[in-house]
């Protein structure tokens, strides 16, 4: 049976659905985020009509809908986190909640998962390489993912005949929306396909694959378009790499360091750009975790996704 299992890293909280060897779905989790599901006290700030500001007692800020008529400012409500803050190109938007009595509080998988001090090898890697690249390669094609303030795009190329491509396309795509997490809106480009039932058949394709995705769907268009709608409850992984590229590597630089086995000192190599992103507080959890010492040495030649870790002798 599919199994979430959860790896607490420094910096961030990670967490896969596994069957066998088989990464279905992922999730990644920043400390001190808000995020969806979550229930909160806060303040109600201002209103307008239905909608209004509510504050933590820490300060923290969010925007809240379908508040009852009664509310006042200055009342302190029980609230649920329906969305995550965003971080999309030149904009914030604050964490978004409701009154905790009209959220249905779904499964946690981050509560209620499995923890484990390593997923299995190359599980977590393949799923951040691709995310990371925004490409996932198929047998005769592949997916090309860009991330927009209105929606993800996704772009479907290859070489076989229009028909077979899109057709071979459905399976790693609906892999995709869960291994990145993805929500929102969704556009995708599939090959123009002008014969009527040949876009039936793709829109069949993709009905199968994506029953136990809640989601809503257009039918596929005269140039090969559909557009998917999912619940977004905060920033996917394409998201974080689009907004927070250097924080993704600066986390996943830790996580090599703290994996790597052996006596001696931790020997962390990244871009100089990354030296800067590792807060002292992770580089001392990662210590004592390891319990190594740790050194980081920069190198410019590095690519910023490309940390090294290794044991070396002590100094």
């Amino acid at each position: 049976m599919p199994e979430w299992l959860i790896e607490e890293g420094i910096g961030e909280d990670r967490a896969i659905l596994i069957d066998g060897d088989e990464v279905l779905a992922a999730k990644c989790r920043w400390p001190g985020e808000l995020h969806a599901g979550e229930a909160i006290r806060a303040k109600l700030i201002s209103k307008t009509g239905t909608r209004g500001t509510a504050q933590t007692a820490d300060g923290r800020e969010m925007l809240v809908d379908k508040l009852p008529r009664d509310a006042s400012e200055g009342s302190t409500l029980d609230l649920a986190i329906t969305r995550s803050a965003m971080t999309e190109r030149g904009r914030y938007k604050l964490p978004a909640a409701r009154p905790a009595s009209l959220v249905e509080r779904a499964e946690d998988v981050f509560t209620n998962g499995k923890r484990v001090r390593r997923f299995p090898a190359g599980t977590w890697e393949e799923v951040w390489h691709s995310a990371s690249s925004g490409e996932i390669a198929f047998a005769g094609g592949s997916l090309l993912f860009a991330v927009t303030p209105a929606m993800t795009l996704v772009d479907i190329d290859g070489n076989p005949d229009p028909r077979a491509l899109a057709l071979a396309a459905v399976e790693p795509l609906a892999l995709a929306l869960r291994q990145f997490d993805l929500g929102g809106s969704i556009g995708i480009d599939f090959p123009t396909l002008e014969a009527k039932a040949d876009r039936k058949a793709v829109d069949a394709a993709l009905e199968d694959a994506l029953t136990d995705w809640p989601h809503e769907r257009t039918a596929m268009n005269g140039f090969g378009f559909v557009q998917l709608v999912a619940r977004l409850e905060g920033p996917s992984l394409l998201h974080r790499f689009a907004t927070s590229r250097v924080g993704m590597a600066a986390r996943m630089a830790l996580r090599r360091a703290e994996m790597v086995e052996g006596a001696g000192a931790t020997l962390l190599t990244v871009h100089p750009a990354l030296k800067a992103k590792l807060r002292p507080e992770w580089l001392a959890e990662a210590e004592r975790r390891t319990g190594r010492p740790l050194r980081i040495e920069t190198d410019p030649a590095l690519a910023i996704e490309a940390a090294s870790a290794q044991i070396v002798g002590h100094e």
